[in-house]
């Protein structure tokens, strides 16, 4: 069976890639993409049939929904998530398969085996989600319970940091850091994709792959040829500090907010 990983963790991606080859050795992963951009050039070119997608919702760039929606994808598809069990549920009335992270193997093994019921009792197995109801529930979802502090390991000792005391975050050599308005730089055990699920989106912002960032933070916005952008921020970054290309829309929209 040839199936597809669309996941932006790497190691998400490739423990899921282990189990599946737990589950069933002849399954083949035909590629394991990171974005909404790269899954949409993937399906446009050709390649060998897939019988099984693996998506996360929360990607890099943008939520993984968006692939329906530049894409005639008709390939069943088992969605990966980190909310929890009350939205997993609702989301299940979709008829369509969730798996909460991290994913367990009894649960996938329970998924493949009913895609596998479905596509033996009708021939093809469904895959195309009610986009608008999933959107719904994911802004209700959001509305509430954003993370309000920090409990930071420091040595042998513990700080809890108030999320209104964050400047940024940002990812350095695989670990994300968490710089607070008075310039401490300390590390944080959540990657840069779960810390834009658990913050405001009014207060935070991801402007790239490596920045989150909140509004107080920004203290001067440079224009480059192009509409390239480059923020100053405060405290200083250790590294220049850019907002993606595909992200310029949305961010100068968050700042009209």
């Amino acid at each position: 069976m040839n199936v597809l990983i669309i996941e932006d963790e790497s190691l998400t991606a490739k423990r899921l890639e282990s189990l599946l080859q737990k589950y069933d050795p002849s399954i083949n992963v035909l590629a394991k993409l990171p974005s909404v951009a790269e899954a949409v050039e993937w399906f446009n070119e050709s390649h060998p049939p897939i019988e099984l997608v693996f998506m996360d919702i929360h990607l890099e760039d943008d939520l993984g929904f968006r692939i329906f929606e530049q894409t005639s994808l008709s390939t069943p598809v088992i969605f990966t998530t980190a909310y929890d069990e009350y939205m997993i549920q609702a989301f299940k009335v979709n008829s369509i398969d969730y798996l909460l992270k991290p994913i367990n193997y009894d649960e996938l093994v329970a998924a493949i085996e009913k895609f596998k019921a479905l596509k033996k009792q009708f021939g093809q197995a469904s895959s195309a989600p009610d986009i608008e109801t999933l959107l719904n529930l994911i802004g209700r979802s959001r509305q509430t319970d954003y993370k309000d502090r920090f409990m930071i390991t420091v040595g042998t000792k513990i700080r809890s940091i108030e999320t209104s005391e964050i400047a940024y975050f940002f990812l350095e050599e695989k670990v994300v850091f968490l710089v607070t308005k008075d310039g401490l730089n300390l590390p944080v055990d959540y990657s840069l994709d779960k810390l834009t699920q658990l913050l405001n989106p009014r207060q935070f912002f991801r402007i790239s792959r490596q920045f989150l960032v909140s509004l107080p933070a920004i203290q001067t916005i440079h224009t480059f040829s192009a509409g390239k952008l480059k923020l100053d921020l405060q405290p200083k970054s250790r590294q220049e500090v850019f907002v993606s290309g595909d992200r310029m829309t949305e961010f100068k929209e968050w700042l009209g907010k």
